[in-house]
């Protein structure tokens, strides 16, 4: 029960912060990536808050066996940059610009009634299942597509 008390204060203070940044507002989102217009660098502060804060905490996480809660530590051990990181980002970052939203800050909006805010988080489940189905099919051996013949 503790985990989930501390999994829910987490969320909650995170969306605060998605909040009180601006990084809910796809106006200033798509302002911050206007380069060649009015760019906003208001948001160029939050994310290397951010950075500063996620730089901290995985220095400390690295020296743990365990988490705070005493949940094992999974960190990511992986420093391939191979093409399905390349194009997943691409893609993300083709969406975080159309849209403004990218997925914190879009269910946080979902959650406080933003129409395109849902309308994002939809097609968002929409992509991560087609994505689950694409890779269920892709490791398919010959014989279970047959069916065993």
């Amino acid at each position: 029960m503790k985990n989930r008390i501390s999994e829910f204060v987490v969320g909650l203070i995170f969306g605060l912060g998605l909040i009180v940044s601006g990084m809910t507002d796809p106006g200033k989102v798509l302002g911050f990536l206007d380069l060649a217009g009015l760019w906003d660098p208001s948001l160029a502060f939050v994310m290397g808050g951010a950075i500063a804060v996620g730089v901290f905490a995985f220095a400390v996480a690295k020296k743990r066996t365990t988490s705070f809660l005493g949940g094992a530590m999974h960190l990511p051990t992986s420093r391939d940059i191979d093409r399905r990181l390349v194009v997943g980002s691409l893609i993300f970052g083709a969406g975080w610009g159309i849209a403004g939203f990218c997925p914190g800050p879009a269910i946080v909006s979902a959650g406080a009634g933003q129409p395109k805010a849902i309308v994002f988080v939809i097609a968002m489940l929409a992509g991560m299942w087609l994505f689950e189905l694409a890779e269920r099919m892709s490791h398919r051996t010959p014989a279970t597509q047959t069916g065993g013949r």
